[in-house]
């Protein structure tokens, strides 16, 4: 099978959709090598989580033969390639697919993680919220198979969208396999020293933005046990607003905000953490929750989108506007080596329903699927 991916993600970004597409291109490369991938980009940009490509020949790069003009390349002049390159299905990765391919014969499928963006329109201003909305809406369309990465996801596309529920699967994310690997005591020691981290610390990992309500956690620190919050993610114009609460409330010496963190080094972050908290109050899926229950991490978050499907029942949540509810289990974690325990191995347990293999699998029965249906 000949598949093509909008992989632009892939190249350019090293968070949530690169993290994302990477991790379903290599997946998929891993299954069969006698299919043939395709990855278009705008420009193959030197990435090192990108080195895997060398591991597998079945896997061809192909970018626009002119510099000028990519966005349109990608948006509707890569058609013509994908027909040079008899590409059966095409995959957009992350809510887009080009103008014009429902009339190529060439099936298609479009990732949708969220809708974000319809939830919380004033995060994204008008005009951005138009260009969304449009390229949502005619994705949604004309795609053969959406697939949602989470049953909250799925929701969304059928509530605020009236998509039809039979042209939408589930399909979950996997997390990057390095997260289930014990760390040396050795790697242990170097990050912590790097860092200077504390013996024991809670841990919050995600952009530092309104969305994801790190100032929920700072809140709850002032009835929790003198224990601090270590905190990894890029910074926004909110984190004026936490660093703001902190000083206020003499919590400077309790939140370590922690800067350049490699993607290797998060492993053994993750590990060296008593508890993990993720209090957002909307995620498409929550790759961090399953970072952490592959690290053997017990996680706290938050309830009200698709956090429970991330974390599994053996995880704790809360209400993303209860500061005191989040202490109070903040606290009976801490404090209970029982309940640790028992969180870590139905975390480890859940998290094992997420592995790489059985994910690709799903995916490629899918792409199966729609060419049978042709």
């Amino acid at each position: 099978m000949k598949i093509g991916y909008d992989a632009k993600r892939a190249f350019y970004n090293n968070t949530g959709l690169g993290n994302y597409s990477r991790w379903l291109i290599k997946g998929i490369a891993s299954l069969n090598l006698s299919n043939l991938l395709y990855l278009y980009t705008p420009k193959a940009k030197a990435n090192p989580r990108l080195n895997f490509i060398g591991d597998y020949p079945s896997i061809r790069t192909v970018t626009p033969k002119s510099k000028w003009f990519t966005s349109w390349w990608r948006s509707k002049g890569i058609i013509k390639d994908l027909k040079r390159d008899g590409i059966e299905v095409y995959h957009g990765l992350s809510h887009e697919l080009p103008s014009g391919i429902e009339h190529t014969g060439i099936k298609s499928v479009v990732t949708m993680h969220d809708l974000i963006f319809m939830r919380y329109p004033k995060h994204f201003g008008a005009v951005n919220y138009r260009i969304y909305l449009a390229k949502v809406k005619h994705a949604c369309r004309v795609a053969d198979q959406i697939i949602a990465i989470s049953q909250k996801t799925k929701d969304d596309l059928v509530d605020l969208l009236t998509i039809a529920p039979q042209k939408i699967e589930v399909v979950y994310q996997g997390c990057d396999p390095s997260f289930a690997i014990e760390q040396t005591a050795a790697q242990k020691s170097a990050v912590k020293e790097k860092y200077n981290l504390p013996n024991r610390f809670i841990l919050s990992v995600g952009t530092i933005e309104e969305r994801k309500n790190l100032l929920l956690t700072v809140m709850a620190l002032k009835n929790v046990n003198d224990i601090p919050l270590v905190v990894i993610g890029k910074e926004t114009q909110y984190t004026e607003l936490v660093k703001t609460y902190i000083t206020a409330n003499n919590l400077n010496h309790r939140v370590i905000f922690l800067k350049d963190v490699t993607f290797a080094e998060l492993p053994a972050v993750y590990q060296l953490a008593s508890v993990f908290v993720y209090p957002s109050r909307y995620e498409g899926f929550g790759i961090p929750v399953l970072e952490a229950l592959n690290s053997g991490t017990p996680v706290i978050a938050a309830t009200g989108s698709c956090l429970e499907e991330a974390g599994g029942p053996g995880s704790l949540y809360v209400n993303p506007d209860d500061d005191i509810g989040l202490a109070e289990k903040l606290n009976q974690v801490l404090s209970d080596d029982d309940l640790r325990q028992t969180m870590i191995t139905k975390g480890r347990a859940y998290a094992a329903n997420f592995t790489n293999d059985k994910l690709s699998l799903q995916l490629m029965q899918l792409y199966q699927n729609i060419l049978n249906h042709a």
